[in-house]
């Protein structure tokens, strides 16, 4: 029995965006020029987003020198690597609620209240592993 395609199934990924009918190598191309376009676009619109890849920039290669165990040394680049992504994550929640609309709304400020405190306990997660790595030797 063969898997069912999409269009087995009433859907047509081509009429949903017409950028969902790339396959292969030339979505693969597609998918990290739009992941370069991101970066780009976070780095120059977004100052939290700055000021946490310079932090990054502080922090890896402070990691990559300090004497601990690679196993420590990874989750320390891991903790700083994940703060990146999460605020990457709130930047696109808040783009998209205020896209949909720049009138206060209870629920617009909560989901860009929760996208926040996931960055906050990202980096509240950077200072529980640098700490548990350099006092606790892990």
């Amino acid at each position: 029995m063969r898997e069912p395609t999409p269009n087995d199934l009433g859907l047509d990924p081509a009429r949903e965006s017409p950028y969902k009918g790339k396959t292969g190598l030339r979505r693969v191309w597609n998918a990290f020029n739009y992941s370069i376009a991101g970066l780009k676009a976070a780095y120059l619109c977004e100052d939290a987003f700055r000021q946490e890849v310079w932090l990054a920039v502080l922090l890896i290669p402070t990691a990559l020198l300090l004497p601990v165990p690679w196993l420590g040394r990874g989750l320390m680049i891991a903790s700083v690597l994940l703060v990146l992504v999460v605020e990457l994550l709130n930047s696109a929640v808040e783009a998209v609620v205020d896209r949909v609309s720049l009138e206060n709304h209870r629920l617009a400020k909560r989901a860009k209240d929760l996208g926040s405190a996931a960055v906050l306990v990202s980096l509240l997660l950077v200072a529980a592993v640098w700490g548990c790595v350099l006092i606790g030797g892990a």
